[in-house]
């Protein structure tokens, strides 16, 4: 046993130096690049399958580019990716910016492929001053541009784009049973002046726990709402505009529930910066209707108020991690002690080479509760949380810190074992 220990040890002790040797010389002179991006398009190992010609690194001081991609979402519902380009090292300040729009429509294979397309162009400039620019080739198929071209000037729905769906989740065991159905339905249409959205959505979930052979506890919700936006565009860091909703909730005791109010926003910066940095303040009034299921703590079955609220967020995506930072005050205007606090926070941050800290942490605090029942429900409805109950405050969080050492390379794809293991293993 002692001899397998002390071999498995020389062999690891070996093993970086092995590495080291049979690394290819094509790697070593090639483009370091530190590919950094998240979410659904951001299949690493298909761009580095694709865009074989540079040398992936897993950490951005050893990379010769970093190579920053965000999106956010486009008035037909697609996305709009930007890729910074910042050149680090022997490419010091060497920086360029690229674009790449997808459409509502198109599969994660076709967003992936086009983003690698553009990543390509994107990585030429550097790769030329390398050995590797001398075997670089240049061809540019003009006719499916020019074609997408000719298409943009033609837009029969005015820059209207519509979605429907309807989803279901269904589990169970054989002393528990629970079924999910929503559906929803959206309106939207975005230019560069004017942002209209208009969505509905309906929730409907029932559970069964079988508590004895003889007794069985039903909970179930259902939900129902709707909103309406629209947002004037008042120059690069005003806008203002309006929103309405209405809200059907068995869970919040809400027969009906109606606002609608006017609002303005100011941005530090100019919207035109938005996938990279946004600091904004926002002050809304909005005014209340609500009708409910149950008379409330309060001794009401029906009520009319008036609220107004200041919320300032940060959102940042810079090349060291990203922020996101948001806090809310809001009260009724006849009586300020009916008010609610709500903070916000995540954050994906490179500490220094190799450790990452990543949070996500929400808290509010509330003193705006007008819709409790005036009762407390059973020990099974509070169990089941079958309806919501007072509250000083609620929070939510997490985080977490990695570190990441050994080999700088990040290049090679061995997708074997990939898709096993489907099932799921249960312990007592």
């Amino acid at each position: 046993m002692l001899r397998i220990v002390a071999l498995v040890a020389a062999l690891a002790a070996a093993a970086p130096a092995v590495a080291q040797q049979t690394a290819p010389a094509a790697q070593q002179e090639a483009v370091r690049v530190f590919l950094d991006c998240n979410g659904f398009h951001c299949d690493q190992d298909f761009y580095r399958t694709e865009i074989n010609w540079v040398g992936y690194v897993r950490d951005r001081q050893d990379a010769d580019v970093h190579v920053l991609i965000t999106r956010q979402q486009t008035g037909s519902g697609g996305r709009e990716h930007t890729l910074e380009f910042l050149g680090l090292r022997r490419f010091q300040g060497v920086n360029q910016t690229l674009r790449y729009t997808s459409g509502p429509s198109q599969t994660d294979d076709e967003v992936r492929r086009g983003l690698a397309e553009v990543i390509k162009v994107g990585l030429v400039r550097y790769a030329a001053d390398t050995p590797a620019g001398a075997r670089l080739r240049v061809t540019v198929p003009g006719t499916a541009q020019t074609a997408a071209k000719a298409a943009e000037g033609r837009d029969p729905w005015d820059h209207w784009t519509f979605r429907a769906g309807v989803r279901g989740y269904f589990n169970g065991e054989s002393s528990y049973t629970s079924r999910d159905l929503n559906g929803s339905l959206s309106a939207n249409r975005v230019t560069a002046g004017w942002k209209t959205r208009l969505s509905l959505n309906a929730n409907n979930s029932r559970s069964e726990y079988e508590l004895t052979d003889t007794t069985t506890f039903v909970s179930a919700r259902e939900s129902y709402s709707s909103s309406a936006l629209v947002v004037r565009s008042l120059g690069p860091h005003w806008s203002a505009g309006g929103r309405a909703s209405a809200l059907r909730s068995t869970y919040a005791n809400y027969d009906r529930l109606v606002r609608a109010g006017p609002a303005v926003e100011y941005n530090v910066f100019p919207y035109s910066e938005s996938t990279r940095r946004q600091l904004t303040l926002q002050y809304a009034v909005s005014g209340i209707s609500a009708a409910y299921d149950e008379r409330t703590r309060f001794g009401k079955f029906e009520e009319t108020r008036v609220e107004h609220s200041l919320t300032t967020s940060l959102d940042l995506k810079q090349p060291w991690g990203s922020i996101g930072l948001s806090a809310e005050g809001a009260h009724l205007l006849d009586d300020a002690a009916r008010n609610r606090l709500v903070l916000f926070g995540n954050a994906d941050v490179r500490l220094f080479k190799g450790l990452s800290l990543n949070f996500f942490a929400s808290g509010s605090r509330v003193r705006d509760q007008l819709n409790i029942r005036d009762r407390t429900g059973t020990p099974e409805e509070i169990l089941t949380r079958e309806f919501e109950r007072l509250t000083a405050f609620r929070y939510f969080a997490s985080v977490g810190l990695s570190y990441t050492f050994g080999s700088i390379y990040n290049n090679v794809v061995n997708p074997r074992f990939g898709g096993s293991g489907g099932g799921v293993v249960f312990f007592n």
